[in-house]
């Protein structure tokens, strides 16, 4: 099977008056599994259509493998979609759905019964041709558009939010099995979604959007443990995120106290937001941490508690942890100097300049 790299170099995309893509510029290497992660408007299943040939670049260049697709249309690329409601004909069998697309290209019937086991066999769904699609289950049916999208041995597949109609258990039973098909066939998978844990559990690199811009592209644990500012902070997992000045290199300040972390590169007095995980807060004795707290709350969350803290200067934190603690008790938090995360705010002059009289008030 032929491996297909894809590159957006400065595609741009309106709607009339209205903006949806914004310079967008990167590569899509094959055999990889992306996910393009963002809220609903953002842009993403934008890109999904573009790449697939629905609508084409307003400015800007679509290629594969340096072959320019501007105005190619979606049935001349060698790209399937799986879209976000399956799109089964309800009227036709499991095999009917899947042989769809090769009755259309007059392949032979012979040919045809061979490529549909094999898909069949592939989503393990090889008892099932003969099936009426209204007796399968949500999984099923998810299985039988995988199916149907491969059948034509695409290099490219894409899928748009669909795992978004399971319920959760299934919907995480699916994850795996997308994962398993993904390197059995080797292919590019290009997924959409708006939930975090799937883009961290299924992805070689996270594309994270908002508003129409890629605002952060990488590994998942890169795009997890090293968040390039605030808003990807907040939407890849939960954060605890203050404002905090980089006083010097490895040296931030939080309120008034400084703190030893493995940040550099700025200015000395430069304003940042600093974030710290949850997970990497450590319940201790009062006075033995690195911060005294007094346990606000507590709620179970089946596989932690989410503990609220305040310190000392009323400020809350959030800690999750497998151990409950008692709610008004005196306690400390701990924490390493690695688990200080610093990110520059993007903002400017004058909002730079109000962040920091507002930390230089706060610090006095």
């Amino acid at each position: 099977m032929a491996m297909t790299n894809i590159n957006l170099q400065n595609v741009n995309y309106q709607y009339g008056d209205t903006i949806i893509l914004k310079n967008i510029h990167h590569t899509f290497e094959a055999g990889r599994f992306y996910t393009i992660l963002g809220p609903s408007g953002c842009g993403k299943t934008t890109i999904l259509k573009m790449i697939g040939g629905f609508i084409h670049p307003t400015d800007g260049t679509v290629s594969f493998d340096g072959k320019t697709m501007n105005g190619i249309d979606a049935n001349r690329r060698k790209v399937n979609t799986v879209f976000q409601d399956y799109a089964l004909f309800p009227h036709l069998n499991v095999f009917e759905n899947i042989a769809f697309g090769l009755k259309v290209r007059r392949i032979s019937k012979n040919e045809i019964n061979t490529k549909v086991d094999e898909a069949l066999r592939f989503v393990n769904l090889g008892d099932y041709k003969d099936r009426p699609i209204d007796a399968l289950s949500g999984g099923q049916r998810q299985r039988v558009a995988i199916a149907r999208a491969i059948v034509n041995e695409p290099d490219v597949l894409l899928l748009d939010e669909p795992l978004s109609a399971l319920d959760q258990n299934l919907r995480v039973d699916m994850q795996y099995e997308l994962k398993e098909i993904q390197k059995r066939l080797g292919i590019t998978f290009i997924f959409v979604t708006h939930d975090q844990e799937e883009a961290l559990a299924l992805s070689d690199e996270i594309l994270v959007m908002n508003n129409g811009e890629v605002i952060q592209a990488g590994p998942p644990k890169d795009i997890y443990d090293e968040p390039l500012n605030r808003y990807v902070a907040e939407f890849i997992g939960d954060s605890n995120i203050v404002r905090g000045v980089m006083v010097e290199d490895n040296l931030v300040g939080i309120y008034g106290r400084n703190y030893a972390c493995v940040d550099g590169g700025l200015k000395p007095n430069t304003p940042v937001d600093v974030m710290i995980r949850p997970e990497d807060l450590l319940i201790t004795e009062h006075d033995k941490g690195k911060m005294n707290v007094t346990i606000d709350s507590s709620l179970f969350r089946g596989v932690h508690y989410e503990i609220g803290c305040i310190d000392q200067d009323g400020y809350e934190w959030i800690v999750h942890s497998t151990r409950d603690a008692e709610i008004g008790h005196r306690a400390a938090l701990d924490f390493e100097r690695m688990d200080i995360h610093v990110m520059v705010p993007g903002e400017d002059e004058d909002a730079f300049n109000e962040r920091l009289e507002s930390y230089q008030e706060d610090e006095a």
